[in-house]
């Protein structure tokens, strides 16, 4: 029990550190941060990527683990950072994304109604480009953008999921959505291969699909080519599945040397794995993101 409070205490700490400083905004019971760009004045429609954290962090982590707001201030779009739920708040918090994980998965949060809600809410205050609402996240942050892109299809143009899995029973989007994701081979929190993890902080004993289930499943759904375009060198291959509905397309880089972390992004954990320096995945997702809009 000492042990488990002091890691505990560790997990604390690190929500705590100088993250970037933006206000956390309310919506009913739930919460989010919202970046507007520098040259943001409402006169025209402009994208939206919204960016879930990891599993037992927050908005904050996603904001300093991705660089998002950055880059949308160079590119011109607008952010938004959701944080999950938990026992303390503004901390440790979860997202719902199906088999995974803690206190959301726990107490059955509707996840899924919250983001619509919050989509509702922002296109209301904001001149959002409805073809352009686009979806990131990290681990449990992954695993809900795969949920999300099941459940709300007709809403979210493509995905960007960074070491998760599709965790969900069922799966029945309306619509074809396009997918680029990033997996690190040596992940062990979520391994490439699926199954379960070997390591964890969630307390659920749980057992994840592979990346290569998750790719197929929207290769199919997308009705993409099965043969991929494959780019490759001695640390990352690319395969490209293109020719899906309404241009869509399924992007994977499998990262050989990677384990459970952000592409070229910050490390947010000492005792998290280092990001790869070869790619930057919030580069690669925002270029994916402008080439595929809804119709």
């Amino acid at each position: 029990m000492a042990d488990e409070s002091s890691k505990l205490s560790k997990l604390i700490a690190a929500a705590e550190q100088d993250y970037p400083s933006e206000p956390i905004r309310s919506l009913g019971k739930r919460s989010f941060v919202l970046h507007k760009p520098p040259g943001y004045d409402g006169s025209r429609p402009t994208p939206l990527v919204i960016v879930l954290h990891p599993g037992l962090g927050n908005a904050k982590i996603a904001m300093k683990m991705t660089g998002m707001s950055a880059k949308a201030d160079k590119e011109d779009f607008l952010v938004v950072y959701p944080q999950g739920t938990g026992m303390l708040q503004n901390r440790l918090l979860t997202w719902n994304a199906g088999r995974c994980c803690g206190y959301a998965m726990d107490h059955k949060v509707d996840d899924v109604g919250f983001i619509r809600k919050l989509i509702a809410h922002l296109r209301d205050e904001l001149n959002i480009d409805s073809k352009k609402i686009f979806m990131a996240g990290m681990s449990n942050g992954a695993m809900m953008a795969y949920r999300l892109a099941c459940e709300l299809s007709e809403i979210i143009a493509a995905i960007a999921p960074v070491a998760g899995s599709l965790d969900v029973e069922h799966c029945h989007p309306s619509d074809p959505v396009s997918v680029i994701a990033f997996h690190g081979l040596k992940d062990q929190r979520v391994r490439f291969e699926g199954g379960e993890p070997l390591r964890q902080a969630d307390w659920h004993q749980r057992e994840d699909l592979s990346v290569a289930i998750a790719m197929s499943f929207w290769i199919r759904h997308n009705d993409c080519r099965p043969d991929p375009d494959i780019e490759e060198t001695e640390t990352i291959r690319r395969e490209i599945y293109s020719g899906g509905k309404n241009n869509t397309e399924i992007v994977l880089y499998a990262l050989r040397e990677q384990g459970h972390a952000w592409p070229g992004g910050e490390k947010i954990r000492a005792e998290g794995d280092d990001p790869s320096r070869e790619i930057s995945a919030t580069d690669l997702m925002w270029e994916f993101f402008v080439n595929h809009p809804k119709p």
